[in-house]
């Protein structure tokens, strides 16, 4: 075990090296070997013990052993008959651990023989130990027995068998088994049970060498066992965070033998090594199965890929093997290693071994299996047996029930028939009045509607007179301009004329909409663009403008700031922007709103601000006013300065 541990964990480390992955365990706080010597009875020592999972952290499963076997002599000095059978119990469980599976069954019997002296605690753990000491030893009938026993004491709901048919050659009805008992049982946010599941139905298609179809779903294995390992939000305890990394180790190693079926030797080999360390340091003390499959499946892919050095490095570990077809397998690649070595005195050797054990089995291993395979399908047979008199017993209840329940039905004929003669009267009653209530409904609901209609022809009217109104104003100015000579003046009076012509044309698109409430953004910015545009056109202006804002409405409130402040901004581009009159001007306006937030940028490729625009910021009218107008919109304006012209910006509520 020594070597197998020392060659597993040198290749783990050049594993690491190479991929720069490192996967580490939290330690336990304590020592679990010290804390169970610490315990200060024998309840609490079995209770921890069958409690903890990565138990052999820092002790071997030999020192465990040696320490229980201390604690069975003072107790049978002591003649505490309960403690001695609770530190078998854990002798017993400690010689499954290493692999010693005759003397954990001769054990766990002798135990089981006074079962009606334990509590159902112990019976339970008795017999699921019992059941995987005679699946390793390969004694199917005797784990039917097993399983019969548990149903009996009412430890399981459901006693399956998908397993057992597995083993013995039955993968296709393992599987539909499975598939049938546990699809519906695991939760869409169970991610280690669908982990455990898609990992089940995988083991089975890869035992049925319908290798592709495995590999789809150990990938879906492994997708669900790392959204679980990696998921911070629900806190696990650290026998979950072991049993999640081991049933990763165990996926990663499927997946390799999945590849060593599809002859991809190369891809499987960093999947079985990674497996491997997975396992060995999650599963300390302990043989594994899976662990033998992979060191097994490795040298064989270092093999077919020539690599002979390695191949034999991989053969050479000490495994405990207990199936004999692990042991058959080692054998044969033996053979082809001494092969491919020109060494066939060794090769024959190898080859010998395997047909003097295939000789002993043959005969009677097809023998056992049929039977075990009669024991099986006659319990399930009897266990249907079992349900249909259930089924029977309870259709006869549910008969005489409906009898009971019809002569109860009978002597309530005549009161119900009264009963439903008074509710048809007060029903016939209710429906003359609710035709005369929804008379009066459908003429209130007239009255409302016509209501409604005079309501929006007044709104609209208003806002046509508002706008006639305002472009009233706009003409005054107009007229104010040509009667006054100051330059300045005249520069005042257009902006003031600008900003007048914003408002109306907020007005007129309201009363151009069916919907008096919000104005259409696209429109009103294009119509408003237009107007500036018409304006400055005469100066030759040529300057493509980009406007997007589809889709947003605004309502009054929001619409007139906005509109002031983006006629302040055209203006300022076209007066100031773009002196030379070049060709290659360009604004883009963008407008976007989601729920209660909205967004506005406005962009030009002008010449830019000049260097003192923060000191002129402070006496520009036009500036103060679209701070005052952005304030109102609870927000605050910003303005980036860029090689390329400049960019106004902000949020709005």
């Amino acid at each position: 075990m020594a070597k197998r541990l020392g060659t597993l964990a040198f290749y783990f480390f050049i594993l690491t090296v190479c991929m720069g992955i490192a996967q580490d365990i939290d330690p336990l706080e304590e020592d679990a070997f010290v804390k169970f010597q610490n315990e200060s009875s024998v309840s609490d020592r079995f209770d921890y013990f069958f409690a903890t999972t990565n138990r052999y952290n820092s002790y071997s499963a030999y020192d465990w052993l040696d320490t229980v076997k201390r604690y069975i002599k003072n107790s049978e000095k002591a003649n505490d008959t309960p403690a001695i059978k609770k530190y078998k119990l854990i002798q017993s469980q400690i010689y499954f651990d290493i692999g010693n599976f005759d003397e954990s069954v001769s054990l766990s019997t002798k135990i089981y023989s006074d079962k009606y002296e334990l509590d159902i605690k112990t019976k339970e753990l008795l017999l699921d130990l019992l059941d995987a000491n005679y699946s390793r030893l390969e004694l199917y009938d005797k784990q039917v027995d097993i399983r019969k026993q548990k149903r009996e004491l009412g430890l399981k709901n459901n006693i399956s068998f998908y397993d057992i048919y597995s083993n013995l050659g039955l993968h296709k009805q393992a599987m539909e088994d499975y598939i049938h008992e546990n699809k519906r049982t695991v939760a869409e946010n169970d991610y280690y049970g669908l982990a455990q599941y898609y990992n089940t139905i995988g083991n089975y298609l890869l035992l049925d060498k319908r290798t592709s179809t495995a590999l789809t779903h150990f990938s879906k294995a492994m997708g669900y066992i790392d959204v679980y390992n990696n998921d911070m939000s629900t806190v696990k305890t650290e026998n979950e965070i072991i049993q999640a990394n081991l049933l990763k180790g165990i996926i990663d190693g499927n997946i390799g033998k999945c590849y060593v079926q599809m002859k991809q030797f190369e891809k499987a080999i960093p999947y079985l090594e990674t497996s491997i360390s997975i396992i060995e340091e999650n599963n300390i003390g302990r043989t594994s199965s899976e662990v033998n499959e992979n060191v097994l499946a490795l040298a064989e892919s270092h093999l077919r890929i020539d690599q002979l050095r390695m191949a034999k490095d991989y053969l050479e570990i000490d495994l405990e093997l207990t199936k004999t077809k692990h042991i058959l397998k080692k054998n044969r690649l033996f053979a082809a290693y001494y092969d491919r070595m020109g060494d066939f005195k060794n090769q024959a050797f190898y080859l010998q071994k395997n047909v003097r054990i295939q000789d002993s089995l043959e005969v009677n291993e097809s023998s056992i299996k049929r039977q075990q395979i009669a024991a099986i399908i006659a319990e399930e047979n009897l266990e249907d047996s079992r349900r249909q008199i259930n089924k029977q017993k309870l259709e006869m209840e549910q008969t005489r029930s409906d009898m009971e329940a019809m002569d109860e039905r009978s002597n309530l004929v005549f009161i119900s028939l009264i009963f439903t003669l008074l509710g048809f009267a007060g029903l016939v009653f209710a429906y003359l009045k609710s035709i005369k209530n929804q008379r009066l409904i459908a003429e209130q609901k007239h009255i409302i509607e016509n209501s409604l209609v005079e309501k929006d022809s007044l709104l609209k009217e208003i806002h046509h007179r508002v706008k006639n109104n305002l472009q009233m104003v706009s003409s005054l100015l107009s007229l104010q301009t040509k009667n006054t000579r100051s330059k300045a003046a005249i520069e005042a009076l257009e902006e003031g004329k600008s900003r007048v012509k914003a408002m109306a044309l907020i007005h007129q698109k309201l009363y151009q909409n069916d919907d008096l409430s919000v104005i259409e953004m696209q429109g009103y910015i294009e119509s408003l663009v237009n107007s500036v545009q018409s304006v400055f056109k005469k100066g030759g202006h040529n300057i493509n403008i980009t406007i997007d804002a589809e889709g947003v409405e605004l309502d009054i409130d929001r619409a007139i700031p906005f509109g002031l402040i983006l006629n302040e901004l055209v203006s300022n581009s076209f007066k100031y922007a773009f002196p030379e009159d070049d060709e290659n001007g360009k604004i883009y306006i963008h407008l976007r709103k989601n729920g209660d937030q909205g967004f506005f940028e406005y962009t030009d490729n002008g010449i830019g601000l000049p260097e003192d625009s923060e000191d002129r910021a402070n006496s520009s009218m036009g500036i103060r006013l679209m701070n005052r107008l952005v304030n109102q919109l609870q927000s605050t304006l910003n303005i980036d300065k860029s090689t390329e012209g400049v960019r106004f910006w902000f949020n709005f509520k």
